[in-house]
This record gives C-alpha cells, structure tokens and sequence, in this order.
C-alpha cells in the first residue's frame, strides 16, 4: 500500500495535484477524489466501484486524509479535496497512540478551538482528564507549547492549516469517533456495532474505578502538612497539657478547666473552633457559645433542628417514632412554632420519609440545614461580638512548676509481685517462730500428695 501510495504521489504519471481554495485558506498539493478513483481503476484495469473501495481502504488506514468531512474515512467520486498524508504519521512508522499523546492534541486543539470541540472529542477529553489527572499539568503545558511553535507567525497560513489537518487525520485513524458510519470492530468504515459487544459487569466496574476521580500526591501532602500544622498545638502527644498533666501530677486543674459547659474556656480551646464548623459544634461550650448568637440573630430553630435530628439518629429504637413525630410538628409542619426554611424538594423527601419513619430520615433536611449555618451563620459569628468577648475573656493557664508539687512526699507504688513475696516471707518467718500444729503439718501433706497424684494422673 506505501508503494502504491508512492507511485500516486509520482509527479509525471500520479494523481494530478493542484492549489485549492479551502474556505478563505489555499492548500497546496490538493486532490479530488474523483481523480483519486480514476487513477486507480486506471492503474489496475478495474471498474470503478472497486477502485473506491481500494480507496477507502486506503484513507481508512491513514494514507490519504480528507481535508472538508474529516470524520468520515472514505473515497468520495466527486470534487471533495483529499492530501496525501505525511510519511511522519504513517502506520509503517508504529508510532504507539498513546493517551499522554492524544490528551496533549486535544488540549491544543481546545486552546485552538476555545472550548469548542466535537462530541466525541469532548467525551475524550473529560474521560483523559480523569484517567490521568496526576501529570494533567505537564499535559496542558505541552499543549501550550506546541500550540505556540505551530501557531507562531513564521508558519504561513497554509502549512498551519496543513499540518493542523494531518494530525486530525492521524487522530481521527487511532482514535475514531464510535458511531455506526465507523466502527472499528467491524475491520472498516462501514457496517453496524456487533450484537455480541455488550459490556459485562466486571467490565463496567473497572471502567468505573479508571474514572474515579483521583488527588495528586502534592495536594494530598500540602493537605496532611497544613492539618499538622494547624493541628500541631492540639495534639495531647505533641503538645504539653496546661498547667500540668492530671496523670502525672494529681492535679485536677486541667479537667476543670475543659468541663463541657466550663464558664470561662481556655484560649486553645477557643481557638479550635476557629478551625471549622464541625469543631465548633463538637464542643459543648462552643455549641452554647454559638446558639447565644443564633438567638441574637432570630435564627436559633436552626441549631435546635440539627441537634434533635442528632438525638433521633443516635437515641433510642424504642422513642424513634415518637421524637420524629415530634420534630415534625415543632420545625416541619406548616404553622410549626419554630419553623425552618428549607426547599421544597427536600421538603417533600422529609415528609414522604416520615410516613415509615427510621433513624436517618431527617438527613437531607439536617444537612440542608448544616450547610446553610456552616456558608452564612458561621461566618458571621466568627466575627460577632459574641464570638470576641468569648475570645477576650478566655483564659491562658501558665505550666505549673513540678519542684514546688508535693511530689517529694509520694512513695512510689510497689510491684503486686514483691508485696506477695513479702507476704510469704511474713508468713514463713510467723510459722518458724511460733509453736508447730502437728495436726496442721499432716492436712499440709496429706493435701500435696494428693496434688501430686493427680498431676501424675
């Protein structure tokens, strides 16, 4: 086939080529592809139809590509302008279609077309931009790079629409769009999909887990070292306890001062909650701290909802249908007398789930109402004056100094096995000097022969 393809390109006796006018751009060396079949059935003394599909063959595997309806690979007898493709994408070359490589075309073609590329070429790019999102970077900064030496103003016009035009047609062999007017499996560009290409489960399921979304290794690092780091003073392990630890001093001053409902909380503790929503709501103090606000702000149904949505998912089985009942009239029925205000459509999810009431059928309205305090009421209390008084009279404990503790007095413990050795010797020295009960010496050996026969036994 290159040979045939080389003898087409002979200047004296091959397909007759001229400058053609595409749109508003000139390509040179243009061909028609009723030249194209004339020349064949010409050169092999046969008749037209078979000369076409000789064609086609050809266009299908890459040696010509058409230059105005790029997606269909095949011979049209008529005045459709058609190249001979470079000698760089042809299949003898076996340049592997890699996706790195595919991914780098459609990324310029995208910084080309601004967005607009065809359906299957969209489909294409999303599906790479999953698969291979770990070096997506590297993609789009290749893309640029080609995009800049291709379109740079040395290139003429028409070598850029050219070459432009070559590598679709190269794409266009190694990654057709799938549709019936080409598909792949049927070995040409004609015919239907196979009755037999059903997808089986385990292929659905492997192409599910290619698609699923992964994170770079530098995002997830830069995410753990700015948890640490944030982290970092409140970690028990890594951080001492203030003023001192209660284990190891007999001090209870730590555990006062970080009782649930404390008056006054300590700094680090308010600092805690500054590192989101759920840590604030996690701690009991803070939890008041900001229903103080949501009272201030008429907004106070919204805390009170989430938290009995919390004591119905993880209370009682037996007080289930009873507590949601309840809730149901005092946040969700119309003329509730603390209503809240979620949309209609989780509205009705929570309703028609109360008709068979269960543990979690207030999650979509909880995390309706979970969302709306963490975007709008969290903000604005961290910067309410409740959240800076709470911050201005926070207490700072300083470490307590170990050499003025009444550790000198305490007497370590002693082991339970030498208090047992010691209880013997007690017992062995009080039986040396008191009188000896004959009567009790013979139970003694009476009893360790028996012992001694029943290990035997």
């Amino acid at each position: 086939m290159e040979a045939l393809v080389l003898e087409m390109q002979d200047p004296k006796d091959g397909v007759k080529s001229q400058t053609q006018r595409l749109v508003i751009t000139t390509i040179p060396h243009a061909i028609t592809g009723e030249d194209i079949v004339a020349w064949i059935a010409n050169r092999f003394k046969i008749d037209a139809q078979e000369a076409r599909t000789l064609g086609t063959m050809m266009v299908a595997f890459g040696y010509i590509y058409p230059l105005q309806d790029h997606k269909k690979l095949i011979i049209k007898p008529d005045a459709s302008l058609y190249r001979f493709q470079t000698p760089y994408f042809w299949p003898a070359q076996q340049w592997p279609a890699e996706d790195t490589d595919y991914a780098i075309y459609l990324a310029k073609r995208n910084i080309r077309k601004k967005g607009v590329l065809e359906l299957y070429e969209q489909e294409h790019y999303s599906n790479l931009h999953k698969w291979i999102n770990h070096k997506w970077d590297f993609i789009v900064m290749q893309a640029k790079e080609q995009y800049r030496s291709v379109a740079g103003k040395e290139r003429k016009k028409p070598d850029r629409v050219v070459f432009d035009c070559q590598e679709r047609a190269y794409w266009v062999v190694h990654r057709p769009p799938v549709s019936k007017s080409h598909c792949p499996d049927k070995g040409g560009p004609t015919g239907s999909l196979p009755i037999n290409t059903q997808p089986t489960i385990v292929i659905i399921f492997t192409q599910q887990s290619i698609m699923r979304s992964r994170v770079k290794s530098s995002v997830s690092i830069g995410a753990i070292v700015k948890y640490m780091t944030t982290y970092n003073n409140h970690d028990p392990f890594l951080a001492p306890c203030l003023p001192s630890n209660p284990w190891l001093t007999d001090d209870t001053t730590y555990w006062e001062l970080n009782l649930p409902n404390v008056e006054t909380p300590t700094k680090m503790r308010v600092e805690r909650w500054t590192f989101g929503f759920q840590e604030l709501l996690n701690d009991p103090r803070g939890r008041a701290d900001f229903r103080l606000f949501l009272k201030k702000e008429f907004s106070g149904e919204n805390l009170a909802f989430w938290e009995t949505c919390e004591d119905l998912k993880w209370g009682a089985a037996a007080t289930m249908k009873e507590k949601a009942q309840q809730i149901y009239k005092t946040f969700l029925a119309p003329g509730a007398p603390r209503w809240i205000n979620i949309d209609g459509k989780t509205m009705e999810i929570t309703v028609k789930g109360l008709v068979h009431p269960h543990r979690y059928v207030l999650d979509a309205a909880q995390t309706h109402i979970y969302m709306l305090m963490k975007k709008d009421s969290f903000g604005r209390y961290m910067k309410s004056a409740v959240s800076k008084e709470t911050q201005k009279k926070a207490i700072c404990p300083e470490a307590h100094n170990f050499s003025s503790l009444c550790q000198c007095k305490r007497k370590p413990s002693l082991s339970p096995i030498i208090l047992r050795q010691r209880e013997e010797e007690e017992k062995a020295r009080l039986a040396a000097s008191g009188p000896v009960d004959i009567t009790q010496v013979m139970s003694k050996l009476e009893k360790r022969n028996m012992l001694r026969e029943g290990q035997k036994k």
